[in-house]
This record gives structure tokens, C-alpha cells and sequence, in this order.
């Protein structure tokens, strides 16, 4: 998800990602009927007082959303929101992964004589600019009062340009490094010249962009939100200084403006956000005009948030791995609840150059310790599958269990022992010397899966673990930084549905999990091996279908097992209730479509 995977009560507790239960929503296309309420008097009887607006209230989980900004935005509670209040040139199905429009109404593909593949977007010219005024929401005008500002090609390209100025230090630029011309050398300070990104303004409602190779993910890599328009306006500011330039407070409220199925109109840091509709958008065949009118965002953690649910604050919330049994013999909260797979993956990472877990084999042993069977049996109890690598089966291009029972890394304590024993009679140590540190992101649930795994690297192999937790948006920059903690929690859920999205957007040279400063590891993993890193490129355009999957099996093979760059835990599944009045569509990955949501009277 693209991204990295906080705890979201709205997604994800534990391993859980949002579901509902209720009514059949209408098809994607079809005029929603709005039927007129008719009040019959009753003598003697006070009327009903008029239906109100439609109130969706979530959880996203504990600690702040860190930014609304599509530029530097790297995880899925902020991009859940982006989802909502910016579209992109293509958009994928969230219940399909189809590759569907979203801005640009059609496209078509040429390859270039040098190999590369331009794609030209036909784009919409009815959705204007929209602001929440305090009030209500409003268009944004043109700097004379006399017209909309419309969404145009050039708020594309100016997205773009932002996402790989290396000024504002994006996170996720690497995305575009890996596929679009001249992209890498922009972001990377080799030219400061935007002009040789292949990018292309042909007019407002035409936008070409040129990729260093054809790939079947292109189009979705085009769609995703680090290529959405931003307010140049109000970033850099307009209309002879009328419009104050607001640099990168432009996301606060106030100043936030947007265009898509919802904008936001509130955000009360470390405590709630809401968005509300957006009257203006116009809709289309699979990004319809949203039916709720706010959605309120509070950030609690998985067991306050169900308890919240209980209390009928919530209309959906996960289901924490310790309210599980209780929820499924519970005949109301069984019929409210849904349990299905999603395309996410939860793992460890390990920092591949600090003390102790820069020897392979203590990696090896540490993964190996996991009883990943028992862990999900006695602590997360929602049908996960155990992870044996990192790319979730179903993804194009991803092994499967079918066809690769033995890839990866498996639990077996007794080779965890042998492993990691050659490691201490090499360093004449004994394993209660060794000083090792997990870092996880502040959650009772990801405190519980620590805890569990603790237990198993003493009782496995008589290592002490110390557990050390922080607030989300502080513990993305500490892992991503020069001084990663040994072990570090962290999930991933895709982006677009193919293999390259998981393992080499993650791991690749100046990949999310493995980025590079100045040619060389500068957090995360700190993982160099360029022969791994020149194979997930040749796998990345391969067109045989059958031979990808086999070279994406060597590269997996090679991540979690030969170099044990991380350990794979979980494949996710959702736990989720949902309150009966509410209808609603089934996300496979990180993020909900709540413009396809509804609530009915109840």
C-alpha cells in the first residue's frame, strides 16, 4: 500500500483491515434514486424532525496522520485521505485491482525508438478546485473572481515536479526513479531541470508521460497519488500576492483545497480528522459522487476503538486478536462480522549493518524462531496465512504456495538453534549476551504480536529481545533514518497489484524500506547487493508471465532466506464489524473507497 502499514482502526488492527456487512450497493454507473420523504401528521403527535446529513464515524488508529501532502505522503492512513480528496489520471478498483479512469477519461501507449513507452491521458476539464470556506464547501475562483479554477494538465506535472524535487525529500519519489524517464537524475540533484522528466503538458486536457520501459503497471504506477495534482496557488501563492503563499502548511485547514469525491474540513492534530463531501465532483462510472456527507476520522487505538463500536460511537471498527472469540460467539457482533484475505504483508525488518544482526545467520535464526502457525492460532486468531516470503501470493508476477510449498523461510527451531549457535562459536558468546533491540510503531496490537515473538526467540533460542515502541509519524522517520533500530515492524500493502510494487519498491537501491543517500544505504535495511537489485529490474518488464514468476521466486528466495533481509510473518486478513445500517464495498488493500459507501435510515 503501498506504503508503509500503520495499525488503522479503519483498515488494519493487527492484521485486520476494514470490512462491512449490509445491503447490496448500486452498480457503478447507475443513478442513485433519492426518494422524497413524506411526513404524515398525527394529531396530537409531534412530526419527525427532517432526516439530517449522512455521519460515517472511523477510527484510523493511534497517533496523527502525518501529512495530506500527495508529494511526501508515504502511509496508509494518509493516503486514505489523499484517495478520497484527489484523483489520479487512472484509479484501481478496490474491490477488483482493475486499472479503471479516474481523471483521464481514456489513454493510449506508444513505444519510442528507443524502447521507452509514452502514454497519453486524455483528461476530464469539468472538476474544479473546491475549499471548505468554514461553512460549506465552495469552488476555488480564478484570480479575476470570474471563473473556476479547474483541474488542469499542468496541476499534474506540477504534482509530479513536487514528488521529485529533491527539496522536499519524497519518501516515495523513488516510484517514479524506477520507471519514468529522466525521473531518477532530477530527484537525485543530476540536473535541476524538470523539462527532462518525461513529462509533457500538450494542453490542459492532455498529459503525456514517457517510461523508460513498457510495463503492464505503468498506467497504475500514473495513477497513484504521488503523481496527483496540488494547489500551485496556494503552495507558492498567486494573483500578485492576493493569494499568500503557504509553502507546506498548505494541507492545514483552512488553506487545504482539493477536488475529489470528499475535502477536509477539520483536523485536530493527534486527536480527529473530517472530511466532508465535495459537492462539485461530478462523478464518474467507478469514482461516484459520494453518498455520505462527513466522515469522522478519530485516532484511537484497536481497543478503544472497539470498544467505541460497542458503545455505538463507531460504525466499523477491526476486531482486536483478543476480542475475536468473543466477537464470533456473540450472536449480534458474529452477523457484523467479515473475515477475508487482503493483500498486505507484515514482516520484520532487519537493519543489516547493526551489531549482532549484521551476521546473516543470526537473521536466519531469528526468522526461523517465529512459529508463525502458533502466533496466528493464539494471538491474531483471523485467519492470516504464514508469510514464507514477502510478495503476497495473488499479486501478478507472485509466487504461490501451490506452485512454491518450499520457498522461503519456514519455521524450524531446531535449524534457528544451528544457525545461530555457528554465530556464537565463531564470536565465543552465549545467546543471553547478546544485546538486541525491536522497534514497533505504538499499538496494543503490534505490542502483542512483539511480545508473542519475544517469547518464542527466549524460549527458541535463549536470546533476550528488548521492545521499544513510538508514536507512528516519529517511528517512520527514525526507521528510515542512519539510525534504524536492529528490528523494526512493518506491513505493506499494494499500490497497484503486481510483485514490483512489493519487493522491489521496497527493497530495491533508494527503495522505501532500503533508501540510498549519495549511492549508499542511508536507513532502513541498508541492504547493497547489486546483482539482487539488477535481477528485480530484469523481472519487472519481463513479458513472459510464467518466467517472471519464476525470477520473482529467486529474488524471494534471496531477500528472506540466502540474506534474510527481513522476516515475513503474515499474509493479512481482515476482521472487521460493521454496523447493519451501513452498505459499503470490500477494499483488497490498504485503502476504502467511501465515495462508494452509504448509510440508511435506522
Amino acid at each position: 500500500m503501498r506504503k508503509n502499514f500503520a495499525i488503522l482502526s479503519l483498515l488494519v488492527i493487527l492484521s485486520m483491515i476494514l470490512t462491512a456487512c449490509g445491503g447490496a450497493t448500486p452498480a457503478a454507473g447507475e443513478p442513485v434514486v433519492v426518494k422524497e420523504t413524506v411526513i404524515v401528521e398525527v394529531p396530537g403527535a409531534e412530526a419527525p424532525a427532517a432526516e439530517g446529513p449522512k455521519v460515517l464515524n472511523l477510527s484510523f488508529g493511534y497517533g496523527d496522520v502525518p501529512t495530506l501532502d500527495p508529494a511526501i505522503a508515504e502511509d496508509t492512513s494518509s493516503i486514505q485521505v489523499i484517495e478520497e480528496a484527489f484523483i489520479g489520471v487512472t484509479h484501481i478498483d478496490e474491490e477488483t485491482s482493475a486499472t479503471v479512469p479516474g481523471m483521464a477519461t481514456d489513454w493510449s501507449s506508444e513505444i519510442n525508438a528507443d524502447g521507452s513507452e509514452t502514454i497519453t491521458f486524455n483528461l476530464r476539464t469539468d472538476v474544479p478546485w473546491v475549499r471548505w470556506n468554514g461553512e460549506e464547501v465552495e469552488t476555488v475562483k480564478t484570480c479575476d473572481g470570474a471563473a473556476d479554477r479547474l483541474v488542469t494538465a499542468g496541476d499534474f506535472a506540477y504534482g509530479i515536479n513536487r514528488n521529485l524535487d529533491p527539496v522536499n525529500a519524497s519518501p516515495y519519489a523513488y516510484v517514479w526513479g524506477f520507471v519514468l524517464k529522466g525521473a531518477a537524475d532530477y530527484n537525485n540533484g543530476v540536473t535541476d531541470d524538470f523539462s527532462t522528466v518525461g513529462v509533457e503538458v500538450v494542453d490542459d486536457a492532455t498529459l503525456k508521460l514517457t517510461f523508460i520501459a513498457p510495463a503492464a503497471f505503468n498506467t497504475q504506477i500514473a495513477g497513484m497519488w504521488i503523481g496527483r495534482p496540488q494547489p500551485k496557488w496556494v503552495i507558492e501563492g498567486d494573483c500578485d500576492g492576493a493569494v499568500e503563499a503557504r509553502g507546506e502548511r498548505w494541507t492545514e485547514p483552512g488553506f487545504f483545497q482539493s477536488y475529489g469525491p470528499f475535502t477536509m474540513s477539520e483536523w485536530i492534530h493527534d486527536s480527529s480528522l473530517t472530511i466532508v463531501k465535495n459537492p462539485f465532483w461530478p462523478g464518474t462510472a467507478d469514482i461516484p459522487v459520494a453518498k455520505i456527507d462527513v466522515v469522522n476520522f478519530s485516532m484511537l487505538d484497536d481497543a478503544v476503538a472497539f470498544a467505541d463500536y460497542e458503545a455505538g460511537n463507531l460504525d466499523s471498527s477491526a476486531v482486536p486478536g483478543a476480542d475475536l472469540d468473543r466477537v464470533k460467539a456473540d450472536p449480534v457482533l458474529s452477523a457484523e462480522l467479515v473475515t477475508a484475505p487482503v493483500m498486505c504483508t507484515y514482516y520484520y525488518g532487519f537493519n543489516t549493518t547493526a551489531p549482532v544482526v549484521s551476521d546473516v545467520r543470526v537473521r536466519r535464526a531469528l526468522s526461523m524462531a517465529i512459529d508463525r502457525q502458533s502466533l496466528i492460532d493464539n494471538v491474531l486468531k483471523g485467519g492470516q496465512e504464514p508469510a514464507q516470503w514477502f510478495s503476497r501470493p495473488g499479486l501478478a508476477g507472485s509466487p504461490t504456495m501451490a506452485d512454491y510449498p518450499d520457498l522461503g523461510v519456514k519455521s524450524d527451531a531446531e535449524a534457528a538453534k544451528a544457525e545461530l549457535q555457528s554465530y556464537l562459536d565463531e564470536t565465543g558468546q552465549t545467546a543471553d549476551q547478546l544485546d538486541l533491540t525491536l522497534m514497533f510503531n505504538t499499538s496494543a496490537g503490534h505490542q502483542r504480536i512483539a511480545e508473542a515473538i519475544q517469547q518464542m526467540w527466549a524460549d527458541n533460542l535463549g536470546v533476550n529481545v528488548k521492545l521499544i515502541n513510538q508514536e507512528w509519524a516519529v517511528y517512520l522517520a527514525t526507521i528510515k533514518g542512519a539510525n534504524t533500530p536492529q528490528i523494526f515492524r512493518l506491513g505493506w500493502c499494494l499500490d497497484y497489484p503486481d510483485a514490483n510494487n512489493f519487493i522491489r519498491e521496497n527493497f530495491d537501491a533508494n527503495a522505501s524500506s532500503n533508501p540510498y543517500t549519495d549511492g549508499k544505504p542511508s536507513g532502513g535495511v541498508f541492504y547493497n547487493n547489486p546483482d539482487f537489485f539488477a535481477g528485480l529490474a530484469v523481472a519487472a518488464t519481463e513479458s513472459d508471465a510464467a518466467k517472471r514468476v519464476e525470477l520473482y521466486a529467486a529474488l524471494e528466495q534471496t531477500l528472506v532466506y540466502d540474506e534474510a533481509v527481513i522476516a515475513p510473518i503474515y499474509w493479512y486478513s481482515r476482521n472487521t464489524v460493521t454496523k447493519p445500517y451501513v452498505v459499503r464495498t470490500f477494499g483488497v488493500g490498504g485503502q476504502e473507497a467511501l465515495e462508494k459507501w452509504d448509510i440508511l435510515p435506522h
